[in-house]
């Protein structure tokens, strides 16, 4: 290390004057405070949790989709079997038998289904559905928070590590400011601050769609 302290009174010391070299190295320890930000318990508990009620939406829309296609379904065999039934009942009747009922009975079964499969679409559309989605945002938002908090932690103890070392390092002679924000710490928080937003943003969508959801309820 060569210089003139007359000259340049303020230093700055790196560990390599490569700055591509120095962003990798950067980059490469976030992501490792990253990871290990998954691990702290609170963090697993919210990510589970995230995970459960998401699969909780994922599958009641995918019943959504089923039943409609089975609603499809339904309708065009109920037309079908309409037309059928009906002309088997003029018919035994034309030919001075009993009435045939048997196919007017399977056609009340399939209409009976029909309308049950119809409540059904109905009561997940409306509240199981609506529910499941504010549910599977507050515990986006949570885990996002969860997130946030454990990476702020992981700063502040890389933070207070990083000032015992300088003043073990440093004399009286020496006044050191620390910029921290450039440096690992500095990038967990603002990738903290990443998550909080996220965090605040789906925690007002949640809000959104549950006022929507009480109005409806209302208006009924």
């Amino acid at each position: 290390m060569s210089f003139d302290v007359a000259e340049t009174p303020r230093l700055e010391a790196v560990s390599t004057e490569d700055e591509e070299l120095l962003a990798q190295d950067l980059q490469a320890r976030v992501e490792e405070a990253t990871r290990l930000a998954e691990t702290f318990p609170e963090v697993a508990e919210a990510s589970a949790a995230q995970n459960a009620s998401q699969e909780r939406l994922d599958g009641l829309r995918a019943a959504e989709r089923n039943l409609n296609r089975h609603a499809g379904e339904s309708r065009d065999q109920f037309t079908a079997m309409s037309a059928t039934a009906l002309e088997a009942l003029v018919e035994s009747a034309a030919a001075g038998r009993k009435p045939e009922f048997k196919k007017l009975n399977e056609l009340a079964a399939l209409e009976n289904q029909s309308r049950g499969i119809g409540r059904a679409i109905e009561r997940l559309a409306e509240h199981l559905i609506p529910l499941a989605q504010i549910a599977s945002l507050r515990d986006e938002a949570h885990a996002a928070f969860a997130r946030a908090r454990a990476l702020e932690r992981i700063a502040q103890e890389r933070a207070e590590k990083v000032l015992g070392r300088l003043r073990e390092a440093v004399s009286d002679e020496v006044v050191l400011p620390v910029d921290m924000s450039k440096g690992v710490a500095g990038a967990l928080l603002a990738r903290a601050a990443n998550f909080k937003r996220t965090a605040i943003q789906v925690s007002d969508n949640a809000d959104r769609i549950e006022r929507a959801y009480q109005s409806r309820k209302e208006i009924r």
